[in-house]
């Protein structure tokens, strides 16, 4: 070969830079007895009292939960509401009764949730399945294919449209109180977070002279739904249509297949319930409409108090107390190995005929 052709071949060397000739600059911890122990007990000392302080506060909040699946028809005894609303006919409706006992008061600011089980609100077609531009107001002949198949029903436009708002929690719950023999009051506002009240969800505009009712008449209701969405609250105006807040919660979509969803709040403004909700006999009326049964799901209605962490949830407490108690554990092992098995090494060598020493702690 000649060098005019050899001159022609690249070569596959990298060029002389710090970073194809891994020359840059790096740093790598060396983990010995005096790192690693220290950072164990630490964790551990930290983690365990707020473990203990996370579980104190849970533990002060108070929750009753109910699970009425399988009530019992008030209508028709022999049967339970589950199998009448999953029967043939769609427009059926049942209403059971659960009485329950709160042994103690539930203090403070009470909140009624609905909780469901084995839905899966966080598969991917049906978190897509919504139309964000028609509840922003935008109402629109063609909604959004996403909808798809709740986008079109007797050649009209759903609204509104898609998976989500066509499966909107239906039951009605009421709690009816023995002790003073007449309803809890519940409120039906300020549920949903004020960003998606304000911001996500806005009404269509009303022309003048014309109801919310007039605007919608071109537009068909989701095929679960035994209302249309101007009648969600025809008693409170602000709460009506895409701005319901029953509907608004439902449409922020739960990240498991169990969850519990803000469904009322108590009226602490009432005589009474000024304190929270007394302890005593009560029942829970249920206007049974939501079908789970299909999909091997269960329903719930939760009572619960708040504390200044949120909720009730033992497992932060839980698992800051494991992780601790491991870390402690562990650098009690290792301190143990390092005294029992640590030792020193002298390696001599000699150097222009002197004899020199050098001392190695060895690391077990």
């Amino acid at each position: 070969m000649s060098t005019s052709e050899s001159s022609n071949i690249r070569s596959k060397r990298p060029a002389d830079s710090a970073f194809k000739q891994q020359r840059l600059p790096a740093w790598q911890p060396i983990l010995t007895a005096g790192t690693v122990l220290p950072t164990f007990f630490i964790v551990g000392i930290t983690f365990i009292p707020i473990g203990i302080g996370l579980l104190y506060f849970s533990d002060g909040v108070g929750e009753k939960s109910i699970d009425y699946t399988y009530c019992k028809s008030v209508e028709v005894p022999t049967q339970n509401c589950a199998d009448i609303v999953t029967s043939n006919n769609s427009n059926a409706g049942c209403t059971c009764r659960v009485p329950f006992t709160l042994n103690t008061p539930l203090e403070g600011t009470v909140y009624m949730y609905y909780g469901l089980s084995n839905f899966y609100q966080n598969h991917r077609r049906y978190v897509k399945s919504r139309d964000d531009f028609q509840l922003l107001g935008q109402l629109s002949d063609n909604p959004s294919t996403d909808c798809d198949p709740f986008r079109i029903l007797n050649n009209k436009p759903i609204a509104p449209c898609g998976a989500i708002a066509n499966s909107l929690f239906s039951d009605v719950l009421t709690i009816f109180s023995q002790e003073i023999n007449n309803n809890v009051p519940l409120l039906r506002t300020d549920i949903a977070w004020p960003s998606d009240k304000e911001v996500k969800f806005r009404n269509p505009p009303i022309p003048a002279g014309q109801t919310l009712k007039d605007v919608f008449k071109n537009y068909e209701r989701p095929p679960m739904w035994k209302k249309y969405v101007w009648e969600l609250d025809t008693e409170i105006s602000g709460n009506n249509g895409f701005q319901n807040e029953d509907l608004i919660v439902w449409m922020r979509t739960a990240a498991l297949p169990s969850f519990r969803k803000l469904y009322r709040r108590v009226d602490h403004s009432i005589q009474g319930f000024t304190k929270g909700l007394p302890k005593g006999n009560y029942t829970l009326i249920i206007n049974y409409n939501y079908p789970v049964t299909e999909f091997e799901g269960k329903k719930q209605m939760i009572l619960s108090t708040t504390s200044i962490l949120g909720g009730k949830n033992p497992f932060m407490g839980y698992a800051y107390i494991v992780v601790g108690c491991i870390c402690l554990v562990l650098g009690i092992a290792f301190l143990i190995i390092h005294i029992k098995f640590g030792k020193s090494e002298q390696v001599s060598w000699y150097w222009r005929g002197q004899r020199c020493t050098s001392t190695h702690n060895i690391q077990l």
